[in-house]
């Protein structure tokens, strides 16, 4: 192993750049050439490579986004695609690739190391679905940004009285919706783990008003299957009450990423690079405190176990509980 390749695809998660300055300054410790792959994979295919040195990472661990950039590549996913990569990682004299990102970077990845490629894929989406995991980088980072945004909510929602329904990403998982809502203390939280029907979330704001709570919180994430601004207005004319709504967006994508996510790239973009030289291919991951290494496929198809207790915390703790 002689040089590396760097990489980071899909959506953009805090901590990316954090990620690339380990795996960078880890590799040039040990001698290794970095060679940093610009917009993902399609600029895999392109040949869009700058070279990587020790200070080329300096100042970045605070950064959000990514210096690298990134972008979605249709070509990758064909067969022409791939054997153009494979022509430019060859010309490039690339050994061995890291992949950060989600669960569609980890795909290509895959499809890398099925043609002979070394690949170390980690785990970078603010979304935290990949089961392998206990946490992906981005993560923490996400839940603390929406965690101050819905405190500013809650202020204008109690001085007007009303509900407010905030919106957070995830795609298809509920942890930003749910580490949210059990973080500032929503009275609900939509998940796609757990359905809830309209009348469910009316006779909870009744409940709410019986108890003499004058205004709450109900945090939505993107995939549970309710349009934010159509459940505040059927909320409305069903209850009575003053209700609103706000999408948090892409605003939960930047910034600089919290402590824990800077650690965690650093942890697991040195331990890439370590997999890398030891000839290995494999996906790593967090695993009750301590680094965990298995097969990509291998991480791709595992999933994530739901938080049972933690979804129980949201009525457990409201002020519907009190006997």
């Amino acid at each position: 192993m002689k040089t590396i390749g760097v990489l980071t695809s899909g959506g953009d998660a805090p901590g990316m750049n954090a990620a690339v300055r380990a795996v960078t300054r880890t590799a040039k410790h040990a001698g290794l050439e970095v060679i940093g792959i610009e917009r993902g994979y399609e600029g895999l295919i392109n040949g869009q490579f700058i070279r990587l040195g020790v200070h080329s990472v300096s100042d970045m661990m605070q950064r959000g986004g990514t210096f690298l950039k990134t972008a979605r590549s249709e070509r990758f996913r064909t067969e022409e695609g791939l054997e153009e990569a494979m022509v430019s990682i060859e010309r490039a004299g690339i050994d061995g690739i890291v992949a950060i990102g989600g669960d569609g970077t980890f795909r290509g990845a895959a499809e890398l190391a099925d043609r002979g490629l070394k690949v170390a894929g980690i785990p970078a989406t603010i979304d935290n679905d990949m089961g392998y995991t206990d946490r992906t980088i981005g993560f923490d980072t996400a839940v603390h940004t929406a965690v101050e945004a819905v405190g500013k909510l809650r202020d204008t929602s109690a001085s007007h009285e009303r509900v407010t329904v905030v919106e957070v990403m995830g795609r298809k998982s509920g942890d930003i919706a749910l580490y949210t809502a059990v973080s500032c203390g929503a009275e609900m939280v939509l998940i796609p783990e757990r359905p809830v029907t309209l009348e469910s979330l009316c006779r909870q704001i009744q409940a709410d008003r019986e108890v003499g709570r004058t205004h709450s919180i109900i945090v939505n994430a993107e995939g549970s299957g309710y349009d934010s601004a159509k459940l505040a207005s059927d909320l409305r004319e069903l209850t009575g009450s003053d209700h609103r709504s706000v999408i948090l967006g892409y605003i939960q994508r930047g910034g600089s990423p919290v402590p824990s996510d800077r650690i965690l790239a650093g942890v697991l973009g040195s331990r890439a690079v370590k997999g890398l030289m030891e000839g290995k291919t494999g996906a790593y991951g967090i695993r009750d405190g301590k680094v965990r290494e298995c097969g990509i496929r291998e991480a791709l198809e595992e999933t994530k176990p739901f938080e049972e207790e933690l979804y129980g915390l949201i009525s457990g703790l409201s002020l519907r509980g009190e006997k």
